[in-house]
């Protein structure tokens, strides 16, 4: 498998904290998600709304109508907000797995367990501590080895006379 090229180094560590950012991110929003989808789809029924009739921040009932569960509430719908931002938010997730697999090269297996990160609650959490830990070891590793490779001087064939 090919490794990532030591000119490369910089990219892979803007990509990372890309990736960081965004996984972080990417996995309060599926917490959010998650929440909101048991808060509606449970027998406690209750969506989350901003404004309206119920004050700042407040509950309204999702009751059973003719098309499906409908909210009785007024206001913003925060519920329906948080679904659309994960939604948004994990287009960008799936941009920053992308880029930090193709800069390091890794085989598709783990661009795979990457994006599942924005879909599995608490693994982006895990995959961001890992693949941080990994890539910091490893550039560590080929920017020592570079190091000590640089350090020892050429010996020429005439100088051995």
């Amino acid at each position: 498998m090919a490794e990532p090229k030591v000119a490369s180094f910089p990219a892979i560590r803007g990509a990372l904290t890309f990736y960081q950012i965004a996984s972080i991110i990417t996995g309060v929003m599926l917490l959010l998600l998650v929440t909101e989808m048991v808060l509606k789809y449970t027998p406690i029924r209750l969506e989350l709304f901003l404004g309206g009739r119920g004050g700042f921040l407040w509950f309204a009932d999702v009751v059973e109508g003719p098309e499906g569960l409908q909210s009785t509430g007024d206001g913003v719908n925060l519920s329906l907000g948080v679904l659309i931002v994960h939604g948004w938010f994990y287009v960008v997730y799936l941009f920053a797995c992308f880029r930090m697999w193709s800069l390091m090269r890794w085989r598709f297996p783990r661009f795979i367990l990457l994006a599942l990160g924005g879909v599995v609650p608490l693994l982006s959490f895990f995959m961001e501590t890992r693949v941080a830990r990994d890539v910091r070891a490893y550039l560590a590793e080929r920017e020592s080895a570079a190091g000590s490779a640089a350090s020892i001087p050429a010996t020429s064939p005439e100088g051995s006379r």
